[in-house]
């Protein structure tokens, strides 16, 4: 996570923290973290991921430098920044790779999480997932890419193959087709909302039903139609309630 200063919004605690996507950043949310802070009261953090954004670049090849066990050193480095920032029980609410490691940071540190909202998380690899991820390098490579515009926009020159790369390489290897941290749910004991858009290009509602179904806290899953892999883009004002509803009852 970011050592530099970090994007912030104003307002009284618990604060929540947003946690991007595998191929985010702080920038990529748009307005939805101010419009969820403003309607929960709430003050709010926006953290980017070592070599996303602003934060640190990574010091690695852009190609190779993937890590299998990636989730889990970036749920450690968020434990860390939270204990570095002196943020006490924050909700947190992480989208795709960021609800992942909202779950993980969860059960690592169940103490100091008061409650997840995830939204398109994956706890395990399914074949749509990994076809979405080809999908993907394909666009990347094309000739005139949007998606290598945006991340060229939002991460930089620099850094944008690294983030790309590091992330495809990670989940197209091998031996990530074993990926699986459900055995890590048992541990998950604060309240979990799990988000997933019913055309969700990157996974299945598998994937709330493993999260609702293991964790040992309150859990309740939300699936919402018409909405893809970013609900709180597509469907902003559906996800708003639920969060407002859940956090109520924390």
């Amino acid at each position: 996570m970011s050592e530099r200063p970090l994007a912030r919004i104003d307002g009284p605690a618990p604060e929540i923290v947003f946690l991007h996507e595998g191929l985010g950043a702080a920038t990529m949310w748009r307005g939805f973290p101010d419009a969820l802070c403003a309607a929960l009261g709430q003050g709010g953090i926006l953290p980017d991921r070592r070599g996303h954004g602003t934060a640190p670049p990574f010091d690695d090849p852009v190609r190779g430098g993937h890590r299998l066990d990636y989730h889990e050193r970036e749920a450690e480095a968020l434990i860390a920044l939270l204990e570095r920032e002196r943020i006490v029980r924050p909700i947190l609410f992480g989208h795709s790779d960021g609800g992942t490691i909202a779950l993980l940071a969860a059960a690592l540190a169940p103490d100091r999480i008061a409650g997840c909202v995830t939204e398109a998380a994956h706890v395990f690899v399914e074949e749509v997932t990994l076809a979405g991820i080809r999908d993907a390098v394909t666009a990347y490579e094309a000739p005139d890419s949007r998606l290598k515009a945006a991340l060229l926009r939002h991460h930089g020159a620099e850094r944008a193959d690294k983030v790309f790369y590091r992330w495809a390489d990670a989940w197209l290897s091998p031996p990530f087709a074993a990926w699986n941290m459900e055995h890590r749910l048992p541990e998950v004991r604060c309240p979990v909302l799990a988000i997933q858009g019913l055309d969700d290009e990157y996974g299945t509602p598998a994937q709330v039903r493993a999260i609702v179904d293991q964790v040992a806290g309150r859990s309740e899953p939300l699936l919402i139609e018409n909405s893809g892999h970013a609900p709180h883009l597509d469907s902003q004002d559906a996800v708003i309630d639920a969060v407002r509803t859940f956090a109520a009852a924390l």
